[in-house]
C-alpha cells in the first residue's frame, strides 16, 4: 500500500465530517470517490494533503505516518500532488513558470532542467504553445491543465483530484478528462473525487461511495454501478442513470 488511512476522524467544531474512514490505496490504483456534496469527499483529500488537521486516526505514506512529515510539508507535497477544482495557479506568473516554480523552490532544481520538464509536461497536456501566456488569458480547461502539468513536473508519486471538472464550463470538461484519462492509462496512482459519473466507470480499478461522513460501499465499477448493494447507494446513482 502506497497511502494507508485508518480509522480518521474530522471534525469542523461539533460537527464529524469523517466518522471512522479506513482505506488502503495500492501503487498504480486509480480510485474514484462519488457522492452528494457535503458526504466529506473533499475533505478526506485536503486531509491526505495536510491541508486540514484531523482529530483521529492515522495516515501513512508508504508506511510512514505523515504527521511526522510535518517539517517537511512542501517536501510531502511534492510527493502526493493534490489539483483543486479552482486551479489554485499563480495568476501573476507565466504557464511556463507555473510549471518551473516548484521545481526550483522546492525540489531544488536548475532553471534549465525545470524547464526542460516543464515543456516536456505541457506537450503532455497540449500547452506547449502556451508556456510563455499568461495563466489570465487562458480558458477554465486550459488552467486546469497548467495545474495538472505543474503539479506532474514535480514528479509525485500520487495524484488526488478534488473535482477538476466542477468549475468548468460543459465544453471544457472533456478536455481535461481526456488528460486525466491518459495519466490513469500510465497506471499513476490517483485518487479522483468526481461528478462525472461516466468517468469514474471508466478511468477507476475501484469506486468508493461516501456518505454522511463514511465510506459506504466501495468495488469495482461494474460493482458500483451496476450492482450496487447498499440502497442508499441506488438512490445516488439513480439520478445519473439515462431515462
Amino acid at each position: 500500500m502506497i497511502i494507508t488511512i485508518e480509522h480518521l476522524v474530522k471534525r469542523f467544531n461539533k460537527h464529524e465530517v469523517l466518522k471512522d474512514v479506513s482505506l488502503g490505496v495500492n501503487q498504480g490504483e486509480v480510485i474514484s470517490i462519488i457522492g452528494s456534496s457535503g458526504s466529506g469527499k473533499s475533505t478526506l483529500l485536503r486531509c491526505v494533503n495536510l491541508l486540514e488537521t484531523y482529530e483521529g486516526g492515522t495516515i501513512r505514506f508508504q508506511g510512514k505516518d505523515i504527521l511526522e512529515s510535518i517539517k517537511g510539508i512542501n517536501t510531502y507535497r511534492a510527493q502526493v500532488g493534490m489539483i483543486f477544482q479552482s486551479f489554485n495557479l499563480f495568476s501573476n506568473l507565466t504557464v511556463l513558470d507555473n510549471c518551473v516554480i516548484g521545481q526550483t523552490k522546492v525540489l531544488k532544481k536548475s532553471r534549465a532542467d525545470a524547464e526542460k520538464l516543464a515543456y516536456e509536461t505541457l506537450e503532455k497536456v497540449g500547452l506547449s504553445d502556451f508556456a510563455n501566456r499568461s495563466v489570465m488569458t487562458l480558458s477554465g480547461g486550459q488552467k486546469q491543465r497548467v495545474a495538472i502539468a505543474r503539479t506532474l513536473c514535480m514528479e509525485p508519486k500520487v495524484l488526488l483530484f478534488d473535482e477538476p471538472t466542477s468549475a468548468l464550463d460543459p465544453e471544457m470538461v472533456g478536455e481535461v478528462l481526456n488528460v486525466i484519462k491518459s495519466l490513469a492509462k500510465e497506471h499513476r496512482t490517483m485518487i479522483i473525487v468526481t461528478h462525472e459519473m461516466s468517468f469514474a466507470k471508466e478511468v477507476s480499478d475501484r469506486v468508493l461511495f461516501m456518505d454522511q461522513g463514511i465510506i459506504l460501499e466501495e468495488g469495482s465499477p461494474d460493482q458500483i454501478f451496476n450492482h450496487p448493494t447498499k440502497p442508499r447507494t441506488r438512490e445516488f446513482l439513480s439520478r445519473f442513470r439515462e431515462s
